[in-house]
């Protein structure tokens, strides 16, 4: 799973901001899965990152970011002050409809599960890399880890970053998380 790079840190789900510059595979100048399946959302700046690092993946909409609702573009902090509640997450808490009616976190599940069906028959080829944002791939993880979907919550994803997740003895295993390849 690759995170790709926004440039700010707001709650956006298509609207495709700016790129915030080269991401972890394309710094170390290629993909972990060179040759293996790839999917990316289909945002420009996922596809910009997934082409730095050498890949060419499949587009998918399922990989499309939480539609957070009423909450799109606004930061944490600005959410917590319009609903009051210091402890707010979208995790825990979710969205209010607004231009559009939101997601549960099962309803963002449910597309994460999507996805790995679609890759499962690749995973026995080899490497797949999954190129999106931050709160689809923790709730992705949480889903390809066998857990519930606000597990996420758990996963601190940091932008511009590479996990790794796998299976030993038929059990989903996270391999490595965050990984940063070293800076030229």
């Amino acid at each position: 799973m690759v995170r790709d790079r926004p440039a700010h840190r707001a709650h956006r789900r298509a609207t495709d901001g700016p790129w915030g510059g080269p991401g972890p595979l394309a710094r170390a100048g290629t993909g972990p899965a060179a040759g293996g399946a790839g999917r990316r959302l289909p945002l420009a700046r996922a596809r910009r990152t997934a082409e730095l690092a050498g890949l060419a993946p499949e587009t998918d909409d399922d990989l499309l970011e939480w539609d957070y609702g009423g909450y799109e573009g606004l930061t944490t902090p600005q959410i917590r002050e319009l609903t009051g509640d210091p402890a707010w997450t979208v995790f825990r808490d979710g969205v209010v409809p607004g231009d559009t009616p939101g997601e549960t976190v099962e309803e963002v599940s449910a597309r994460a599960s999507r996805v790995l069906a679609r890759v499962e028959g690749s995973l026995a080829d080899g490497d797949v890399v999954l190129v999106a944002h931050g709160h689809l791939l923790r709730v992705l993880a949480a889903t390809r880890l066998r857990q519930e979907p606000r597990f996420g919550a758990h996963l601190l994803l940091e932008p511009a970053t590479l996990c790794l997740l796998e299976e030993e003895h038929g059990v989903p295993a996270v391999r490595g998380w965050n990984i940063e390849p070293p800076r030229d």
